[in-house]
Order: structure tokens, then C-alpha cells, then sequence
């Protein structure tokens, strides 16, 4: 699945399974690391109002990058990692030298790991296992592997260390959290060159969880995407007025994704008659994706709307399965927007219609070869079954809240260029 960092499950697409490997884990020393038991490191976490936010500056594009991304640090000492920004699911990992099996190229060196192993008693190792599938080969020891929807995959075993985190008050802190050590890692379809993936989901494994039970956060995550690149991601509820937000409830039948329910396909401020469309938010998926009939029909208005415009089909192009060209090639996507109508989800909660549109810049991108190409996929083709994902091009140039205190998702359009002032960013 290009740019999707949805893992596979029994059900839905975003449940993680864990295979324990025929041998326990061992790490190879580390020369003058400091070595930490779980009594101190509890004892050494310090416990402050959560009353101040984390701020990251986000780096990468939907195209032609393909990503985006922030950079954490990790360890004793603190290094950099490039991770890549995904709220389609819960454990951050990192390729790991503990030895590595099998890794990919990176930007940085392979993590080396504490030796603070997560126990699999633990309830964030219980939380990365399918309920009933929870077994321990070794009691010491939390081992996981997580397949994701474009066929990637890591395998490791779950660690504690330290991040190095600034608050925007200016404040520093350094709490020690769960991590996957992958020490086997097969690229998928949509390979990134990063260091690891930043899971931003629901679940306890989560790095937003862990923050707000160490009660150092409220649990609250939010990102904003630019369209021309980087942005700004968020943990904490004081970046932003909420009274300016459009909310809406997060979904009480698909509880391990942000989604709003299911929704109704406009076009053009007209109905597509497509109803119940089960929706979940993915920072991890560069494009958004529908299922089969929906991507079939609303391609189908598309190409009729279109017909009687100066476009014309470019299957020459290959950047993505739908491209149009023009006279002459474009420039940006302003170019060729009169062209398209706006799209939009209409979310029902309770007696209250909520709307999620897609401008044309919000579902297009302008290829390498100057053709404009739809930034919305057929989901059926990558195995997401009924399931239908707003992708990171659909989320540009707007901020993007899920409020798990609240369970409640929002959004509203913001210039993702201008960062929130304050004393101290993550960067």
C-alpha cells in the first residue's frame, strides 16, 4: 500500500499480531552503557502537572517524497532518528544493532539498545497481542512482529529508554518508554529510507499512552501537514483553540483506529448515493483510499465530469493508476483546479452533520511529468477491504486533533507553514 503504515490483523486492518520466535532474546552488550533497572527508572520519573504541550517539527511531502516524518532522540546519550509520522498505529520501532537480522538502508546508525527489557506480563506487551494469543517463551522478555498493509513488516523485542523531549514552556524532560528494538525488517511496497515508524494511535504501546500515564501529557495528538511540505505535530491540548475546531465523536465500533464512524460521499455539493462508508485517519498512508465500489463510482463521475474538459487520460504516466494531461504540462495543482469539483465526507453524530471536504489540493498532485493524477486509490487493491482511509494528502493544510480524553476528532484549515510560537520545539 503505497505510503501505508496500517499493520495487518484478523479483522481490521490495523491489528497488530505478534509471532514469538523459537529462541529468546538476547542483546549483545553495549561498552559504557548505563544499565537501569525498572525499580529506579520508575523512581526516576517525575511526575508534573500536565499542563504544557510537546511541539516536533515535521519534515517530508505526499509527493515526491512520499512521507512525512519527525526526528526523535533516543537513548543515553540522546541520538537523532528519522521516524516516520503514523497514526495508523501504536508501537514506535526502530531498526535495531542487537544484532541485526536483516535491516534496510537508513539515515543513521542501527539503535543500540538498552538493556531494559519490557517483561511479557507487561499490559503494553499484552496490548500488541490478538486477544487469547498472549503466550511468554520467555517471561523476561516482550518479542512482537508487526505486518503492515504494504507488505512490510518488523520483527524484535520491546525495550525501555530514554527520550529527550523539550516542553513549549521550555522545560526539558527525559521519561523513559517502550520501544520495539527490530532486529528483522522486510521493506514493503512503500519503503522509506527512516529510521522507524512513530506509532501515534490508540493503543497503551503508543508513545502519546505512555506520556499521559505517566501523566507528563493530556492524551491528546494533533499534526499539520503542509502542502508544500513539513508542518508541525503536537502532543497536548494548549497549541490550539478549540472553540475554532470543527469536532466530531470518534467511533465506538471501530475503537483501535481515529475514526469518525461511517460517512456519505458528496461530489460537487451533490450526493454520490454512497452511504456507511466506514472511515479511519492515517498520517501513515501518503494517499487516501476508498473501497472498491466507491473508488469505482466516484472515478466514473470523474471521468464523466472531465470529459467534456480540455483533459485527457495519460496512462503513459504511471506515477499513480489515474493521471490526465493538459495542452501543456502544470505547473501546481492551482493550475488545473477549476477542472475538479470539491469532495466531501458528511459524518453524522448524533443530530449533527459534520463535514470533512476535500478541495481539489487535498485529492490531486502534479506528477514529475507535469500531469495532474488522483491522490485517491482503490483500497480493495492493497486489502483494506470495506474499510476507507483519509490519507495524508487529504489532511494538508489544516490541523487535525484527536482528542482521546474526549474521543473526539476535529480539524480546521491552517496555514501548516506558520509553526505555534513557544519557547521550546523538538526539532
Amino acid at each position: 500500500m503505497q505510503g501505508s503504515m496500517f499493520p495487518f490483523g484478523s479483522t481490521l486492518p490495523s491489528e497488530a499480531f505478534v509471532r514469538f520466535p523459537d529462541r529468546s532474546f538476547h542483546f549483545q552488550p553495549v561498552p559504557g552503557r548505563l544499565s537501569w533497572s525498572r525499580n529506579y527508572a520508575a523512581k526516576g520519573i517525575k511526575f508534573i502537572c500536565a499542563c504544557s504541550s510537546l511541539l516536533f517539527q515535521v519534515h517530508g511531502n505526499v509527493y515526491p517524497t512520499g512521507y512525512y516524518n519527525v526526528t526523535m532522540y533516543i537513548g543515553q546519550p540522546a541520538r537523532p532518528y528519522f521516524l516516520d509520522l503514523d497514526t495508523g498505529s501504536d508501537l514506535t520501532w526502530l531498526q535495531c544493532d542487537a544484532p541485526c537480522v536483516r535491516c534496510v538502508e537508513a539515515p543513521h546508525p542501527l539503535y543500540r539498545p538498552s538493556n531494559d527489557l519490557v517483561p511479557c506480563e507487561d499490559p503494553i506487551c499484552a496490548s500488541l497481542h490478538a486477544p487469547g494469543h498472549h503466550n511468554c517463551e520467555d517471561p523476561a522478555q516482550c518479542d512482537y512482529e508487526l505486518e503492515y498493509a504494504d507488505g512490510g513488516s518488523s520483527l524484535g523485542v520491546l525495550v525501555k529508554d530514554a527520550f529527550a523531549f523539550n516542553y513549549t514552556n521550555g522545560q526539558r524532560l527525559n521519561p523513559r518508554l517502550a520501544l520495539g528494538c527490530g532486529y528483522n525488517q522486510v521493506p514493503g511496497a512503500s519503503y522509506h529510507p527512516l529510521d522507524g515508524i512513530l506509532g501515534l494511535g490508540k493503543g497503551k504501546s503508543s508513545i502519546v499512552s505512555q506520556l499521559h500515564s505517566q501523566k507528563l501529557i493530556r492524551n491528546v495528538v494533533g499534526h499539520c501537514l503542509s502542502g508544500g511540505g513539513g508542518g508541525f505535530l503536537f502532543f497536548g491540548d494548549d497549541l490550539y483553540d478549540s472553540s475554532r475546531v470543527v469536532w466530531t465523536s470518534m467511533s465506538s465500533d471501530y475503537t483501535k483506529y481515529y475514526s469518525p464512524g461511517v460517512a456519505e460521499l458528496f461530489f460537487g455539493g451533490e450526493t454520490t448515493g454512497l452511504k456507511n462508508l466506514p472511515v479511519v485517519f492515517d498520517s501513515g498512508s501518503s494517499y487516501t483510499y476508498l473501497n472498491r465500489v466507491t473508488y469505482q463510482t466516484l472515478t466514473s463521475i470523474m471521468k464523466k465530469e472531465l470529459s467534456a474538459k480540455s483533459l485527457k487520460e495519460a496512462p503513459e504516466d504511471e506515477t499513480l493508476p489515474l493521471c490526465w494531461k493538459g495542452r501543456r504540462p502544470f505547473k501546481n495543482v492551482h493550475d488545473v483546479k477549476k477542472c475538479f469539483k470539491t469532495l466531501a465526507l458528511s459524518f453524522t453524530d448524533g443530530k449533527t452533520r459534520t463535514l470533512f471536504e476535500l478541495n481539489p489540493e487535498a485529492y490531486l498532485i502534479i506528477s514529475n511529468k507535469g500531469n495532474v493524477c488522483l491522490g485517491i486509490l482503490n483500497g480493495a487493491e492493497v486489502g483494506l477491504q470495506d474499510l476507507n482511509v483519509i490519507g495524508a494528502i487529504s489532511m494538508q493544510d489544516r490541523l487535525v486533533i484527536f482528542d482521546n480524553e474526549k474521543q473526539m476528532i476535529g480539524w480546521m484549515p491552517t496555514n501548516c507553514d506558520q509553526i505555534p510560537k513557544s519557547k521550546a520545539m523538538n526539532t
